[in-house]
């Protein structure tokens, strides 16, 4: 270990920087939220530094550099263009034994300033011992992606009853368990609600409990239609905290591979032709049954659970079951198949409208209301309508949609094999069956769909009157 990781108490104390240009000043403002008395010096300063010193935030000193700057420094920092310069004030600090920061130069340098990940009152510090502080920096940013920003919050609650938690928990081992449970649990989920007053009553009440609670829960998590580089932060936090996850048929790959290695993956996709109310009655019982043994659950679904995806109904029954839940919004099929198709849902000149349909009802129930999705200007998603092609497009068109119509089916929207099939509303049902259009497969029909031609930029892009190639 080169370098000696060590964080420092600046409040009220005293740091020279000598330089006043963009780098200086960025530094100065870290300085600052750590509550540094800073003291920077430099012919010229930034607009910032300038604002800085009239508020009285900082003492500036618009001259050349002067030893006696560094009478009464903690630390000090070089931040000019000049290496000279800089070489001489790193040479008089280490001549005081004060500790000496020389930006983007290592060798002059008694310190080093890491990249920072900052959930105050925890902060992780990232250093190469600057060597590669690009590496560095890639570092902080997917530690960022990890850890919520409510992680200080729930630390700052965490500290402010340490002692009655020590109290209540004098072993080590059933402390240790209470911690992991105040981490992990109901606890950590209200801050993360934005529910600061429930979490300190979760907390208070489980310190009264003779045994630790439970830390089982759900997350109803979208995975988006595929790409797993559409996951949200929150959604890549759920997962890699999963003890088990209830996946459904659709969830790629990709996405699944993202997962904690060691978490229990179970798929529980619905299938073509089975009892589709059976088999959720029987994730309903899963998320019960884990949740109530204390596993973290990750119910994830494809695209957005509350878009098609029977989300409120498992939301419903877990409340009626008194399991703790969140909900991690995916992005539905239609925004990130369209976008993945090049076709805007809304545009000023074809589209000021967008309805999102599904291909299937409950008890067989048919759409109601076609003479409204018949109407021009607007964009139509129809979801799970691969196998409905034909019925679609006849009741369109015998409800006052031009056969003229622009349509795009896109299967495997974001994936690797992307296929967007387009032409007019006329020749949809005829062109899918020629080209073998299969499941998953979002339809859009609208006049924004004649822009897909123009517009593509993913995957493959099939006009309806190609010829199909055996």
């Amino acid at each position: 270990m080169r370098l000696f990781p060590i964080f420092a108490d600046l409040q009220g104390r005293r740091v020279v920087v000598v330089g006043a240009g963009t780098v200086a000043e960025r530094k100065i403002r870290s300085l600052l939220s750590a509550g540094a008395q800073v003291v920077a010096g430099a012919p010229e300063a930034t607009p910032g530094l300038l604002q800085l010193s009239r508020e009285g935030r900082i003492t500036l000193r618009q001259a050349s550099f002067e030893p006696g700057w560094l009478e009464g420094a903690w630390l000090v920092i070089a931040a000019t263009g000049d290496r000279a310069l800089n070489s001489r004030v790193a040479r008089l600090a280490s001549e005081r034994k004060l500790l000496v920061n020389v930006v983007d130069d290592p060798e002059l340098s008694s310190f080093q300033v890491p990249s920072i990940v900052d959930r105050s009152p925890l902060t992780i510090a990232i250093s190469s011992a600057g060597s590669a502080p690009v590496l560095a920096r890639r570092m902080r940013e997917r530690i960022e992606s990890l850890f919520d920003h409510t992680l200080g919050t729930l630390a700052e609650l965490a500290g402010r009853y340490r002692p009655a938690i020590r109290q209540a928990r004098p072993d080590l081992r059933r402390r240790r368990e209470f911690y992991d449970w105040l981490l992990d649990g109901p606890v950590a989920a209200a801050l993360r609600s934005r529910k600061p007053d429930a979490a300190r009553e979760l907390l208070e009440t489980a310190l009264h409990a003779p045994e630790t609670p439970s830390r089982g829960g759900v997350v109803l998590v979208g995975a988006g239609p595929g790409d797993p580089g559409l996951l949200t932060l929150n959604a890549l936090r759920a997962l890699n905290e999963a003890d088990i996850i209830l996946h459904d048929r659709l969830v790629s790959a990709d996405v699944l591979e993202l997962a904690r290695r060691d978490a229990d993956r179970i798929s529980v996709g619905k299938l073509p032709g089975e009892d589709h109310d059976a088999t959720q009655r029987r994730i309903h019982e899963l998320m019960r049954r884990h949740a109530l043994a204390g596993k973290r659950v990750v119910r994830l679904k494809g695209g957005d659970a509350f878009v098609f995806g029977r989300g409120g109904e498992e939301l419903e029954f877990l409340r009626e079951q008194g399991i703790p839940y969140e909900v991690v919004p995916g992005i539905t099929a239609a925004l990130a198949c369209a976008a993945y198709a090049g076709i805007p849902l809304t545009h000023r000149h074809h589209a000021q409208s967008v309805r999102l349909v599904t291909a299937h009802c409950r008890d067989d129930a048919q759409v109601d209301d076609w003479h409204a999705l018949a109407r021009e200007k607007q964009t139509l998603a129809f979801y799970m309508g691969a196998g409905r092609l034909e019925f679609l497009s006849a009741q369109l068109i015998a409800h006052g949609r031009s056969e003229d119509t622009p349509f795009a089916i896109i299967e495997n929207g974001s994936r690797a094999g992307q296929r967007v099939l387009h032409g007019r509303l006329g020749e949809l049902a005829d062109a899918a069956r020629r080209h073998a259009v299969k499941s998953p497969a979002i339809l859009l029909v609208g006049e924004v769909c004649a822009l897909a031609p123009q517009l593509e930029w993913f995957g493959a892009s099939i006009p309806a009157d190609e010829a199909v190639v055996c």
